[in-house]
């Protein structure tokens, strides 16, 4: 820092310099002022020019700014114009589019309305039969069927039921002009060819007369299977009509139906009706059977052409089956009544036969039959019915003469001598109830007599037995499978019960004239024979009819009354114990089987306690014990060749002869076993006899292995003894190779 002196100092020598500098500085104030002068001035004209650009600009905005303000009040003036105007043209549209959705509805409505006087025009001009066969006629029919429908859909319309009542006598007259050009047509050529045959009647072959009734008939098929269609789709019931409502214009198709089927009868029936009396009058012919099967063929064959006519002519087989009924009835004419006079029952069951395997379905098919085919089955059946109902007819005479009334001869009951002069097979088969039948032996010949056992020659089994049970099993064999299955089990039940009645009767002939035994083992050996052969015609036992029979109950009370033992206990006992007080049970259907069963367990009984009887006789003598068990052993010995000798006299079946001995052996011993038991007892009751086999005073029981021959044995030994004489030798065989009729002969005796 300088010092102070210095300063002052300095300062004052610096004062000329800064007076020139200020001189200086004036001078160049002055310019830079008259130089700024200048400039100021330049710039304040730029700016008074700017300030009146600015003006000018502002004056601008503002006359824009007017412009502008004047410019949004028009156009608000214009967008509430435009609103309204907006809002208008809106309500003039929607007002539009009514008016036009109403015009569209008048115009839709009324397309309904307008047809009416159209159509009228139409179906009243001259010549609308000529209209029917073209397609303006179809889409005429269409229109009716839509106008209909629109007037049932619509009926508060105005007028709608009016119009919808004349439009449907409209539609129904224009059907009607289909009948009639319908019928006109098939009249036509019907004319033609009938015309066409009786000109030619002398020389019609089957080549031209197959084309003058098939050929010319499908010339104008086409035409008139759409004709009926247009018909036939106006006869279909509503959908919600009832079950079996036919439909309004149904009739209209029945009467084309018959129409056609009276002009196809008019030419086909007396062809077919003298071709069947041609086919009747043939030498061949005179047999049934053959007339059948030509006339039922030719007739088939009638039937397949006019069913396919038909299907040429319509839709659907509606009718044709009452036209081919018709047509099937000169071959009913003719076959009926050599039916009705038919007395052979092979030919009636050849006849059956003959329809069943021919022209009947299975009935094992359960598919339901195609409406496309013929089903001549139906149409066949009246004929299968007389068929059968004659075989019915027939077996049942057959079976009252040959068998209900047959009137054996001295030779038919000249037992045991037929059976002793029967050669012995060389086999014998046992009575079982396996199907070994000789049904086809008997359905072989067809040629014989149906009431002669004939057809059983080859069947040496039945050879020699009572007539009336090879005739019943000829019988059933005859008409097995040829009638219905329930009517079968009813005849074979019949006959069955009618032939167990004939030889329960000739039995008891036999009886009084030769033996019982003779006569029990005939039954036996005819029923045992009956029952194995029945088996193999599958007879169905059904659910029979059940009544209940009380008579039984009311001469039970009368017969107790007439005793006076109405109020003693021991009657009432037995009567509950054998059922004298219990209403029989009548089933109509199982009788014949319960009473065959019956029969065969009350022989065998008999049978079996008649020998037992004899052989035990002694024992209820009174004599000594001693004696009578002597004398039941003699006799025994004495009556088992007998008993064996007979049962292999009438009986080839091994099995089933050594179990009757075994029963009679049974019976033998158990009234052996009471009479000893009584004995035992009145000897150990009396102190006359010990349970060890010793003897004390006149009892002496022998036991075995002790005590005399002579002594009275005990059940045990006699059953022993009575083992070896009988030798009863039962074949081994398990239970299902087992013959069903041995298998019901217990050791009791009883099946």
């Amino acid at each position: 820092m300088a010092p102070p002196g210095h300063e002052d100092e300095h300062d004052y020598a610096q004062i000329p310099d800064i007076e020139n500098e200020l001189d200086l500085l004036q001078l160049n104030e002055d310019e830079i002022l008259e130089a700024s002068l200048n400039e100021y001035q330049r710039y304040l004209d730029e700016l008074d020019a700017a300030k009146s650009h600015l003006d000018q600009l502002l004056a601008s905005t503002t006359a824009t700014l007017d412009q502008l303000a004047d410019i949004s009040k028009a156009f608000r003036s214009v967008d509430q114009q435009t609103s309204a105007f907006q809002a208008k043209s809106a309500s003039i549209l929607e007002e539009q589019s009514q008016n036009d959705k109403l015009a569209t509805d008048l115009a839709e409505n009324l397309k309904y309305y307008e047809p009416l006087e159209r159509i009228t025009r139409r179906m009243n001009a001259p010549g609308a039969g000529n209209f029917v066969r073209t397609q303006d006629f179809r889409d005429m029919l269409l229109t009716l069927d839509e106008c209909i429908d629109y007037m049932q859909t619509h009926p508060k319309q105005r007028e709608a039921e009016l119009y919808r009542s004349r439009y449907k006598q409209l539609l129904t007259r224009a059907l009607t002009l289909v009948r009639n050009t319908f019928m006109a047509g098939a009249r036509d050529v019907t004319d033609e060819v009938g015309k066409r045959i009786s000109d030619k009647q002398t020389s019609v072959n089957d080549t031209l007369l197959s084309s003058l009734l098939y050929a010319k008939f499908r010339v104008d098929a086409p035409l008139m299977k759409d004709l009926g269609l247009e018909v036939q789709k106006r006869a279909v019931p509503p959908a919600d009509a009832e079950p079996g409502t036919e439909g309004e214009y149904q009739s209209l198709m029945n009467e084309l139906h018959q129409a056609f089927a009276a002009c196809r009868i008019r030419l086909v029936l007396p062809i077919v009706q003298q071709k069947v009396s041609e086919i009747a009058t043939t030498p061949t012919s005179k047999d049934l059977v053959a007339f059948a099967r030509s006339s039922i063929t030719y007739v088939r064959g009638v039937c397949l052409d006019e069913f396919e006519l038909w299907e040429e002519w319509f839709h659907g087989q509606r009718g044709v089956y009452d036209l081919l009924e018709t047509l099937c009835e000169p071959l009913f004419d003719q076959l009926r009544p050599r039916i009705i006079h038919e007395t052979k029952l092979s030919k009636l069951c050849s006849l059956v036969t003959l329809l069943q395997t021919r022209y009947l379905s299975s009935d094992d098919e359960d598919e339901a039959p195609d409406p496309t085919q013929l089903d001549f089955a139906s149409l066949i059946q009246p004929a299968v019915e007389d068929a059968q109902t004659r075989l019915v007819f027939r077996t049942l005479a057959l079976l009252r003469d040959e068998i209900e009334y047959y009137k054996p001869s001295p030779e038919d009951l000249d037992y045991p001598r037929r059976v002793s002069e029967a050669p012995t097979p060389k086999s014998a088969a046992p009575l079982s109830g396996r199907k070994t039948s000789n049904i086809a032996a008997a359905t072989e010949d067809d040629s014989g007599d149906e009431g002669a056992p004939n057809p059983w020659s080859r069947n040496r089994t039945l050879d020699l037995c009572y007539p009336t049970l090879p005739r019943a099993i000829h019988l059933l064999s005859r008409i097995y499978r040829l009638v219905n299955s329930s009517v079968f089990d009813d005849l074979a039940h019949q006959i069955v019960h009618s032939t167990t009645h004939s030889l329960v009767n000739a039995s008891n002939q036999i009886s009084a004239k030769s033996s019982p035994v003779d006569a029990q083992l005939f039954l036996l050996r005819h029923l045992l024979l009956l029952k194995s052969q029945i088996v193999a015609f599958d007879i169905e036992y059904v659910s029979p009819d059940v009544q209940f029979d009380f008579s039984g109950m009311t001469s039970t009370f009368y017969e107790l009354r007439d005793r006076g033992g109405l109020f003693n206990p021991r009657s009432w006992v037995h009567l509950f114990s054998s059922g004298g007080l219990i209403p029989r049970v009548v089933e109509n259907m199982l009788d014949a089987k319960v009473e065959l069963d019956g029969q065969l367990r009350t022989v065998i009984n008999d049978f079996t306690a008649g020998f037992a009887k004899t052989m035990a006789s002694d024992l209820r003598s009174g004599a000594k014990a001693e004696d009578a068990t002597a004398a039941v052993r003699e006799k025994v010995q004495k009556e088992v060749p007998i008993l064996r000798a007979k049962l292999e006299q009438y009986l080839d079946d091994l099995r089933t002869r050594e179990t009757l001995v075994a029963a009679v052996e049974d019976q033998v011993v158990q009234a052996y076993e009471a009479f000893f038991e009584e004995y035992a007892g009145k000897a150990t009751a009396g102190g006359k006899g010990k349970p060890n086999g010793t003897a004390t005073g006149k009892a002496k029981i022998s036991r075995k292995g002790k005590g005399a021959a002579d002594d009275v044995w005990d059940a045990d030994t006699f059953a022993e003894w009575s083992e070896s004489v009988f030798n009863v030798l039962l074949p081994q065989s398990h239970d299902e190779d087992a013959s069903p009729d041995t298998r019901s002969l217990s050791r009791s005796g009883s099946s």
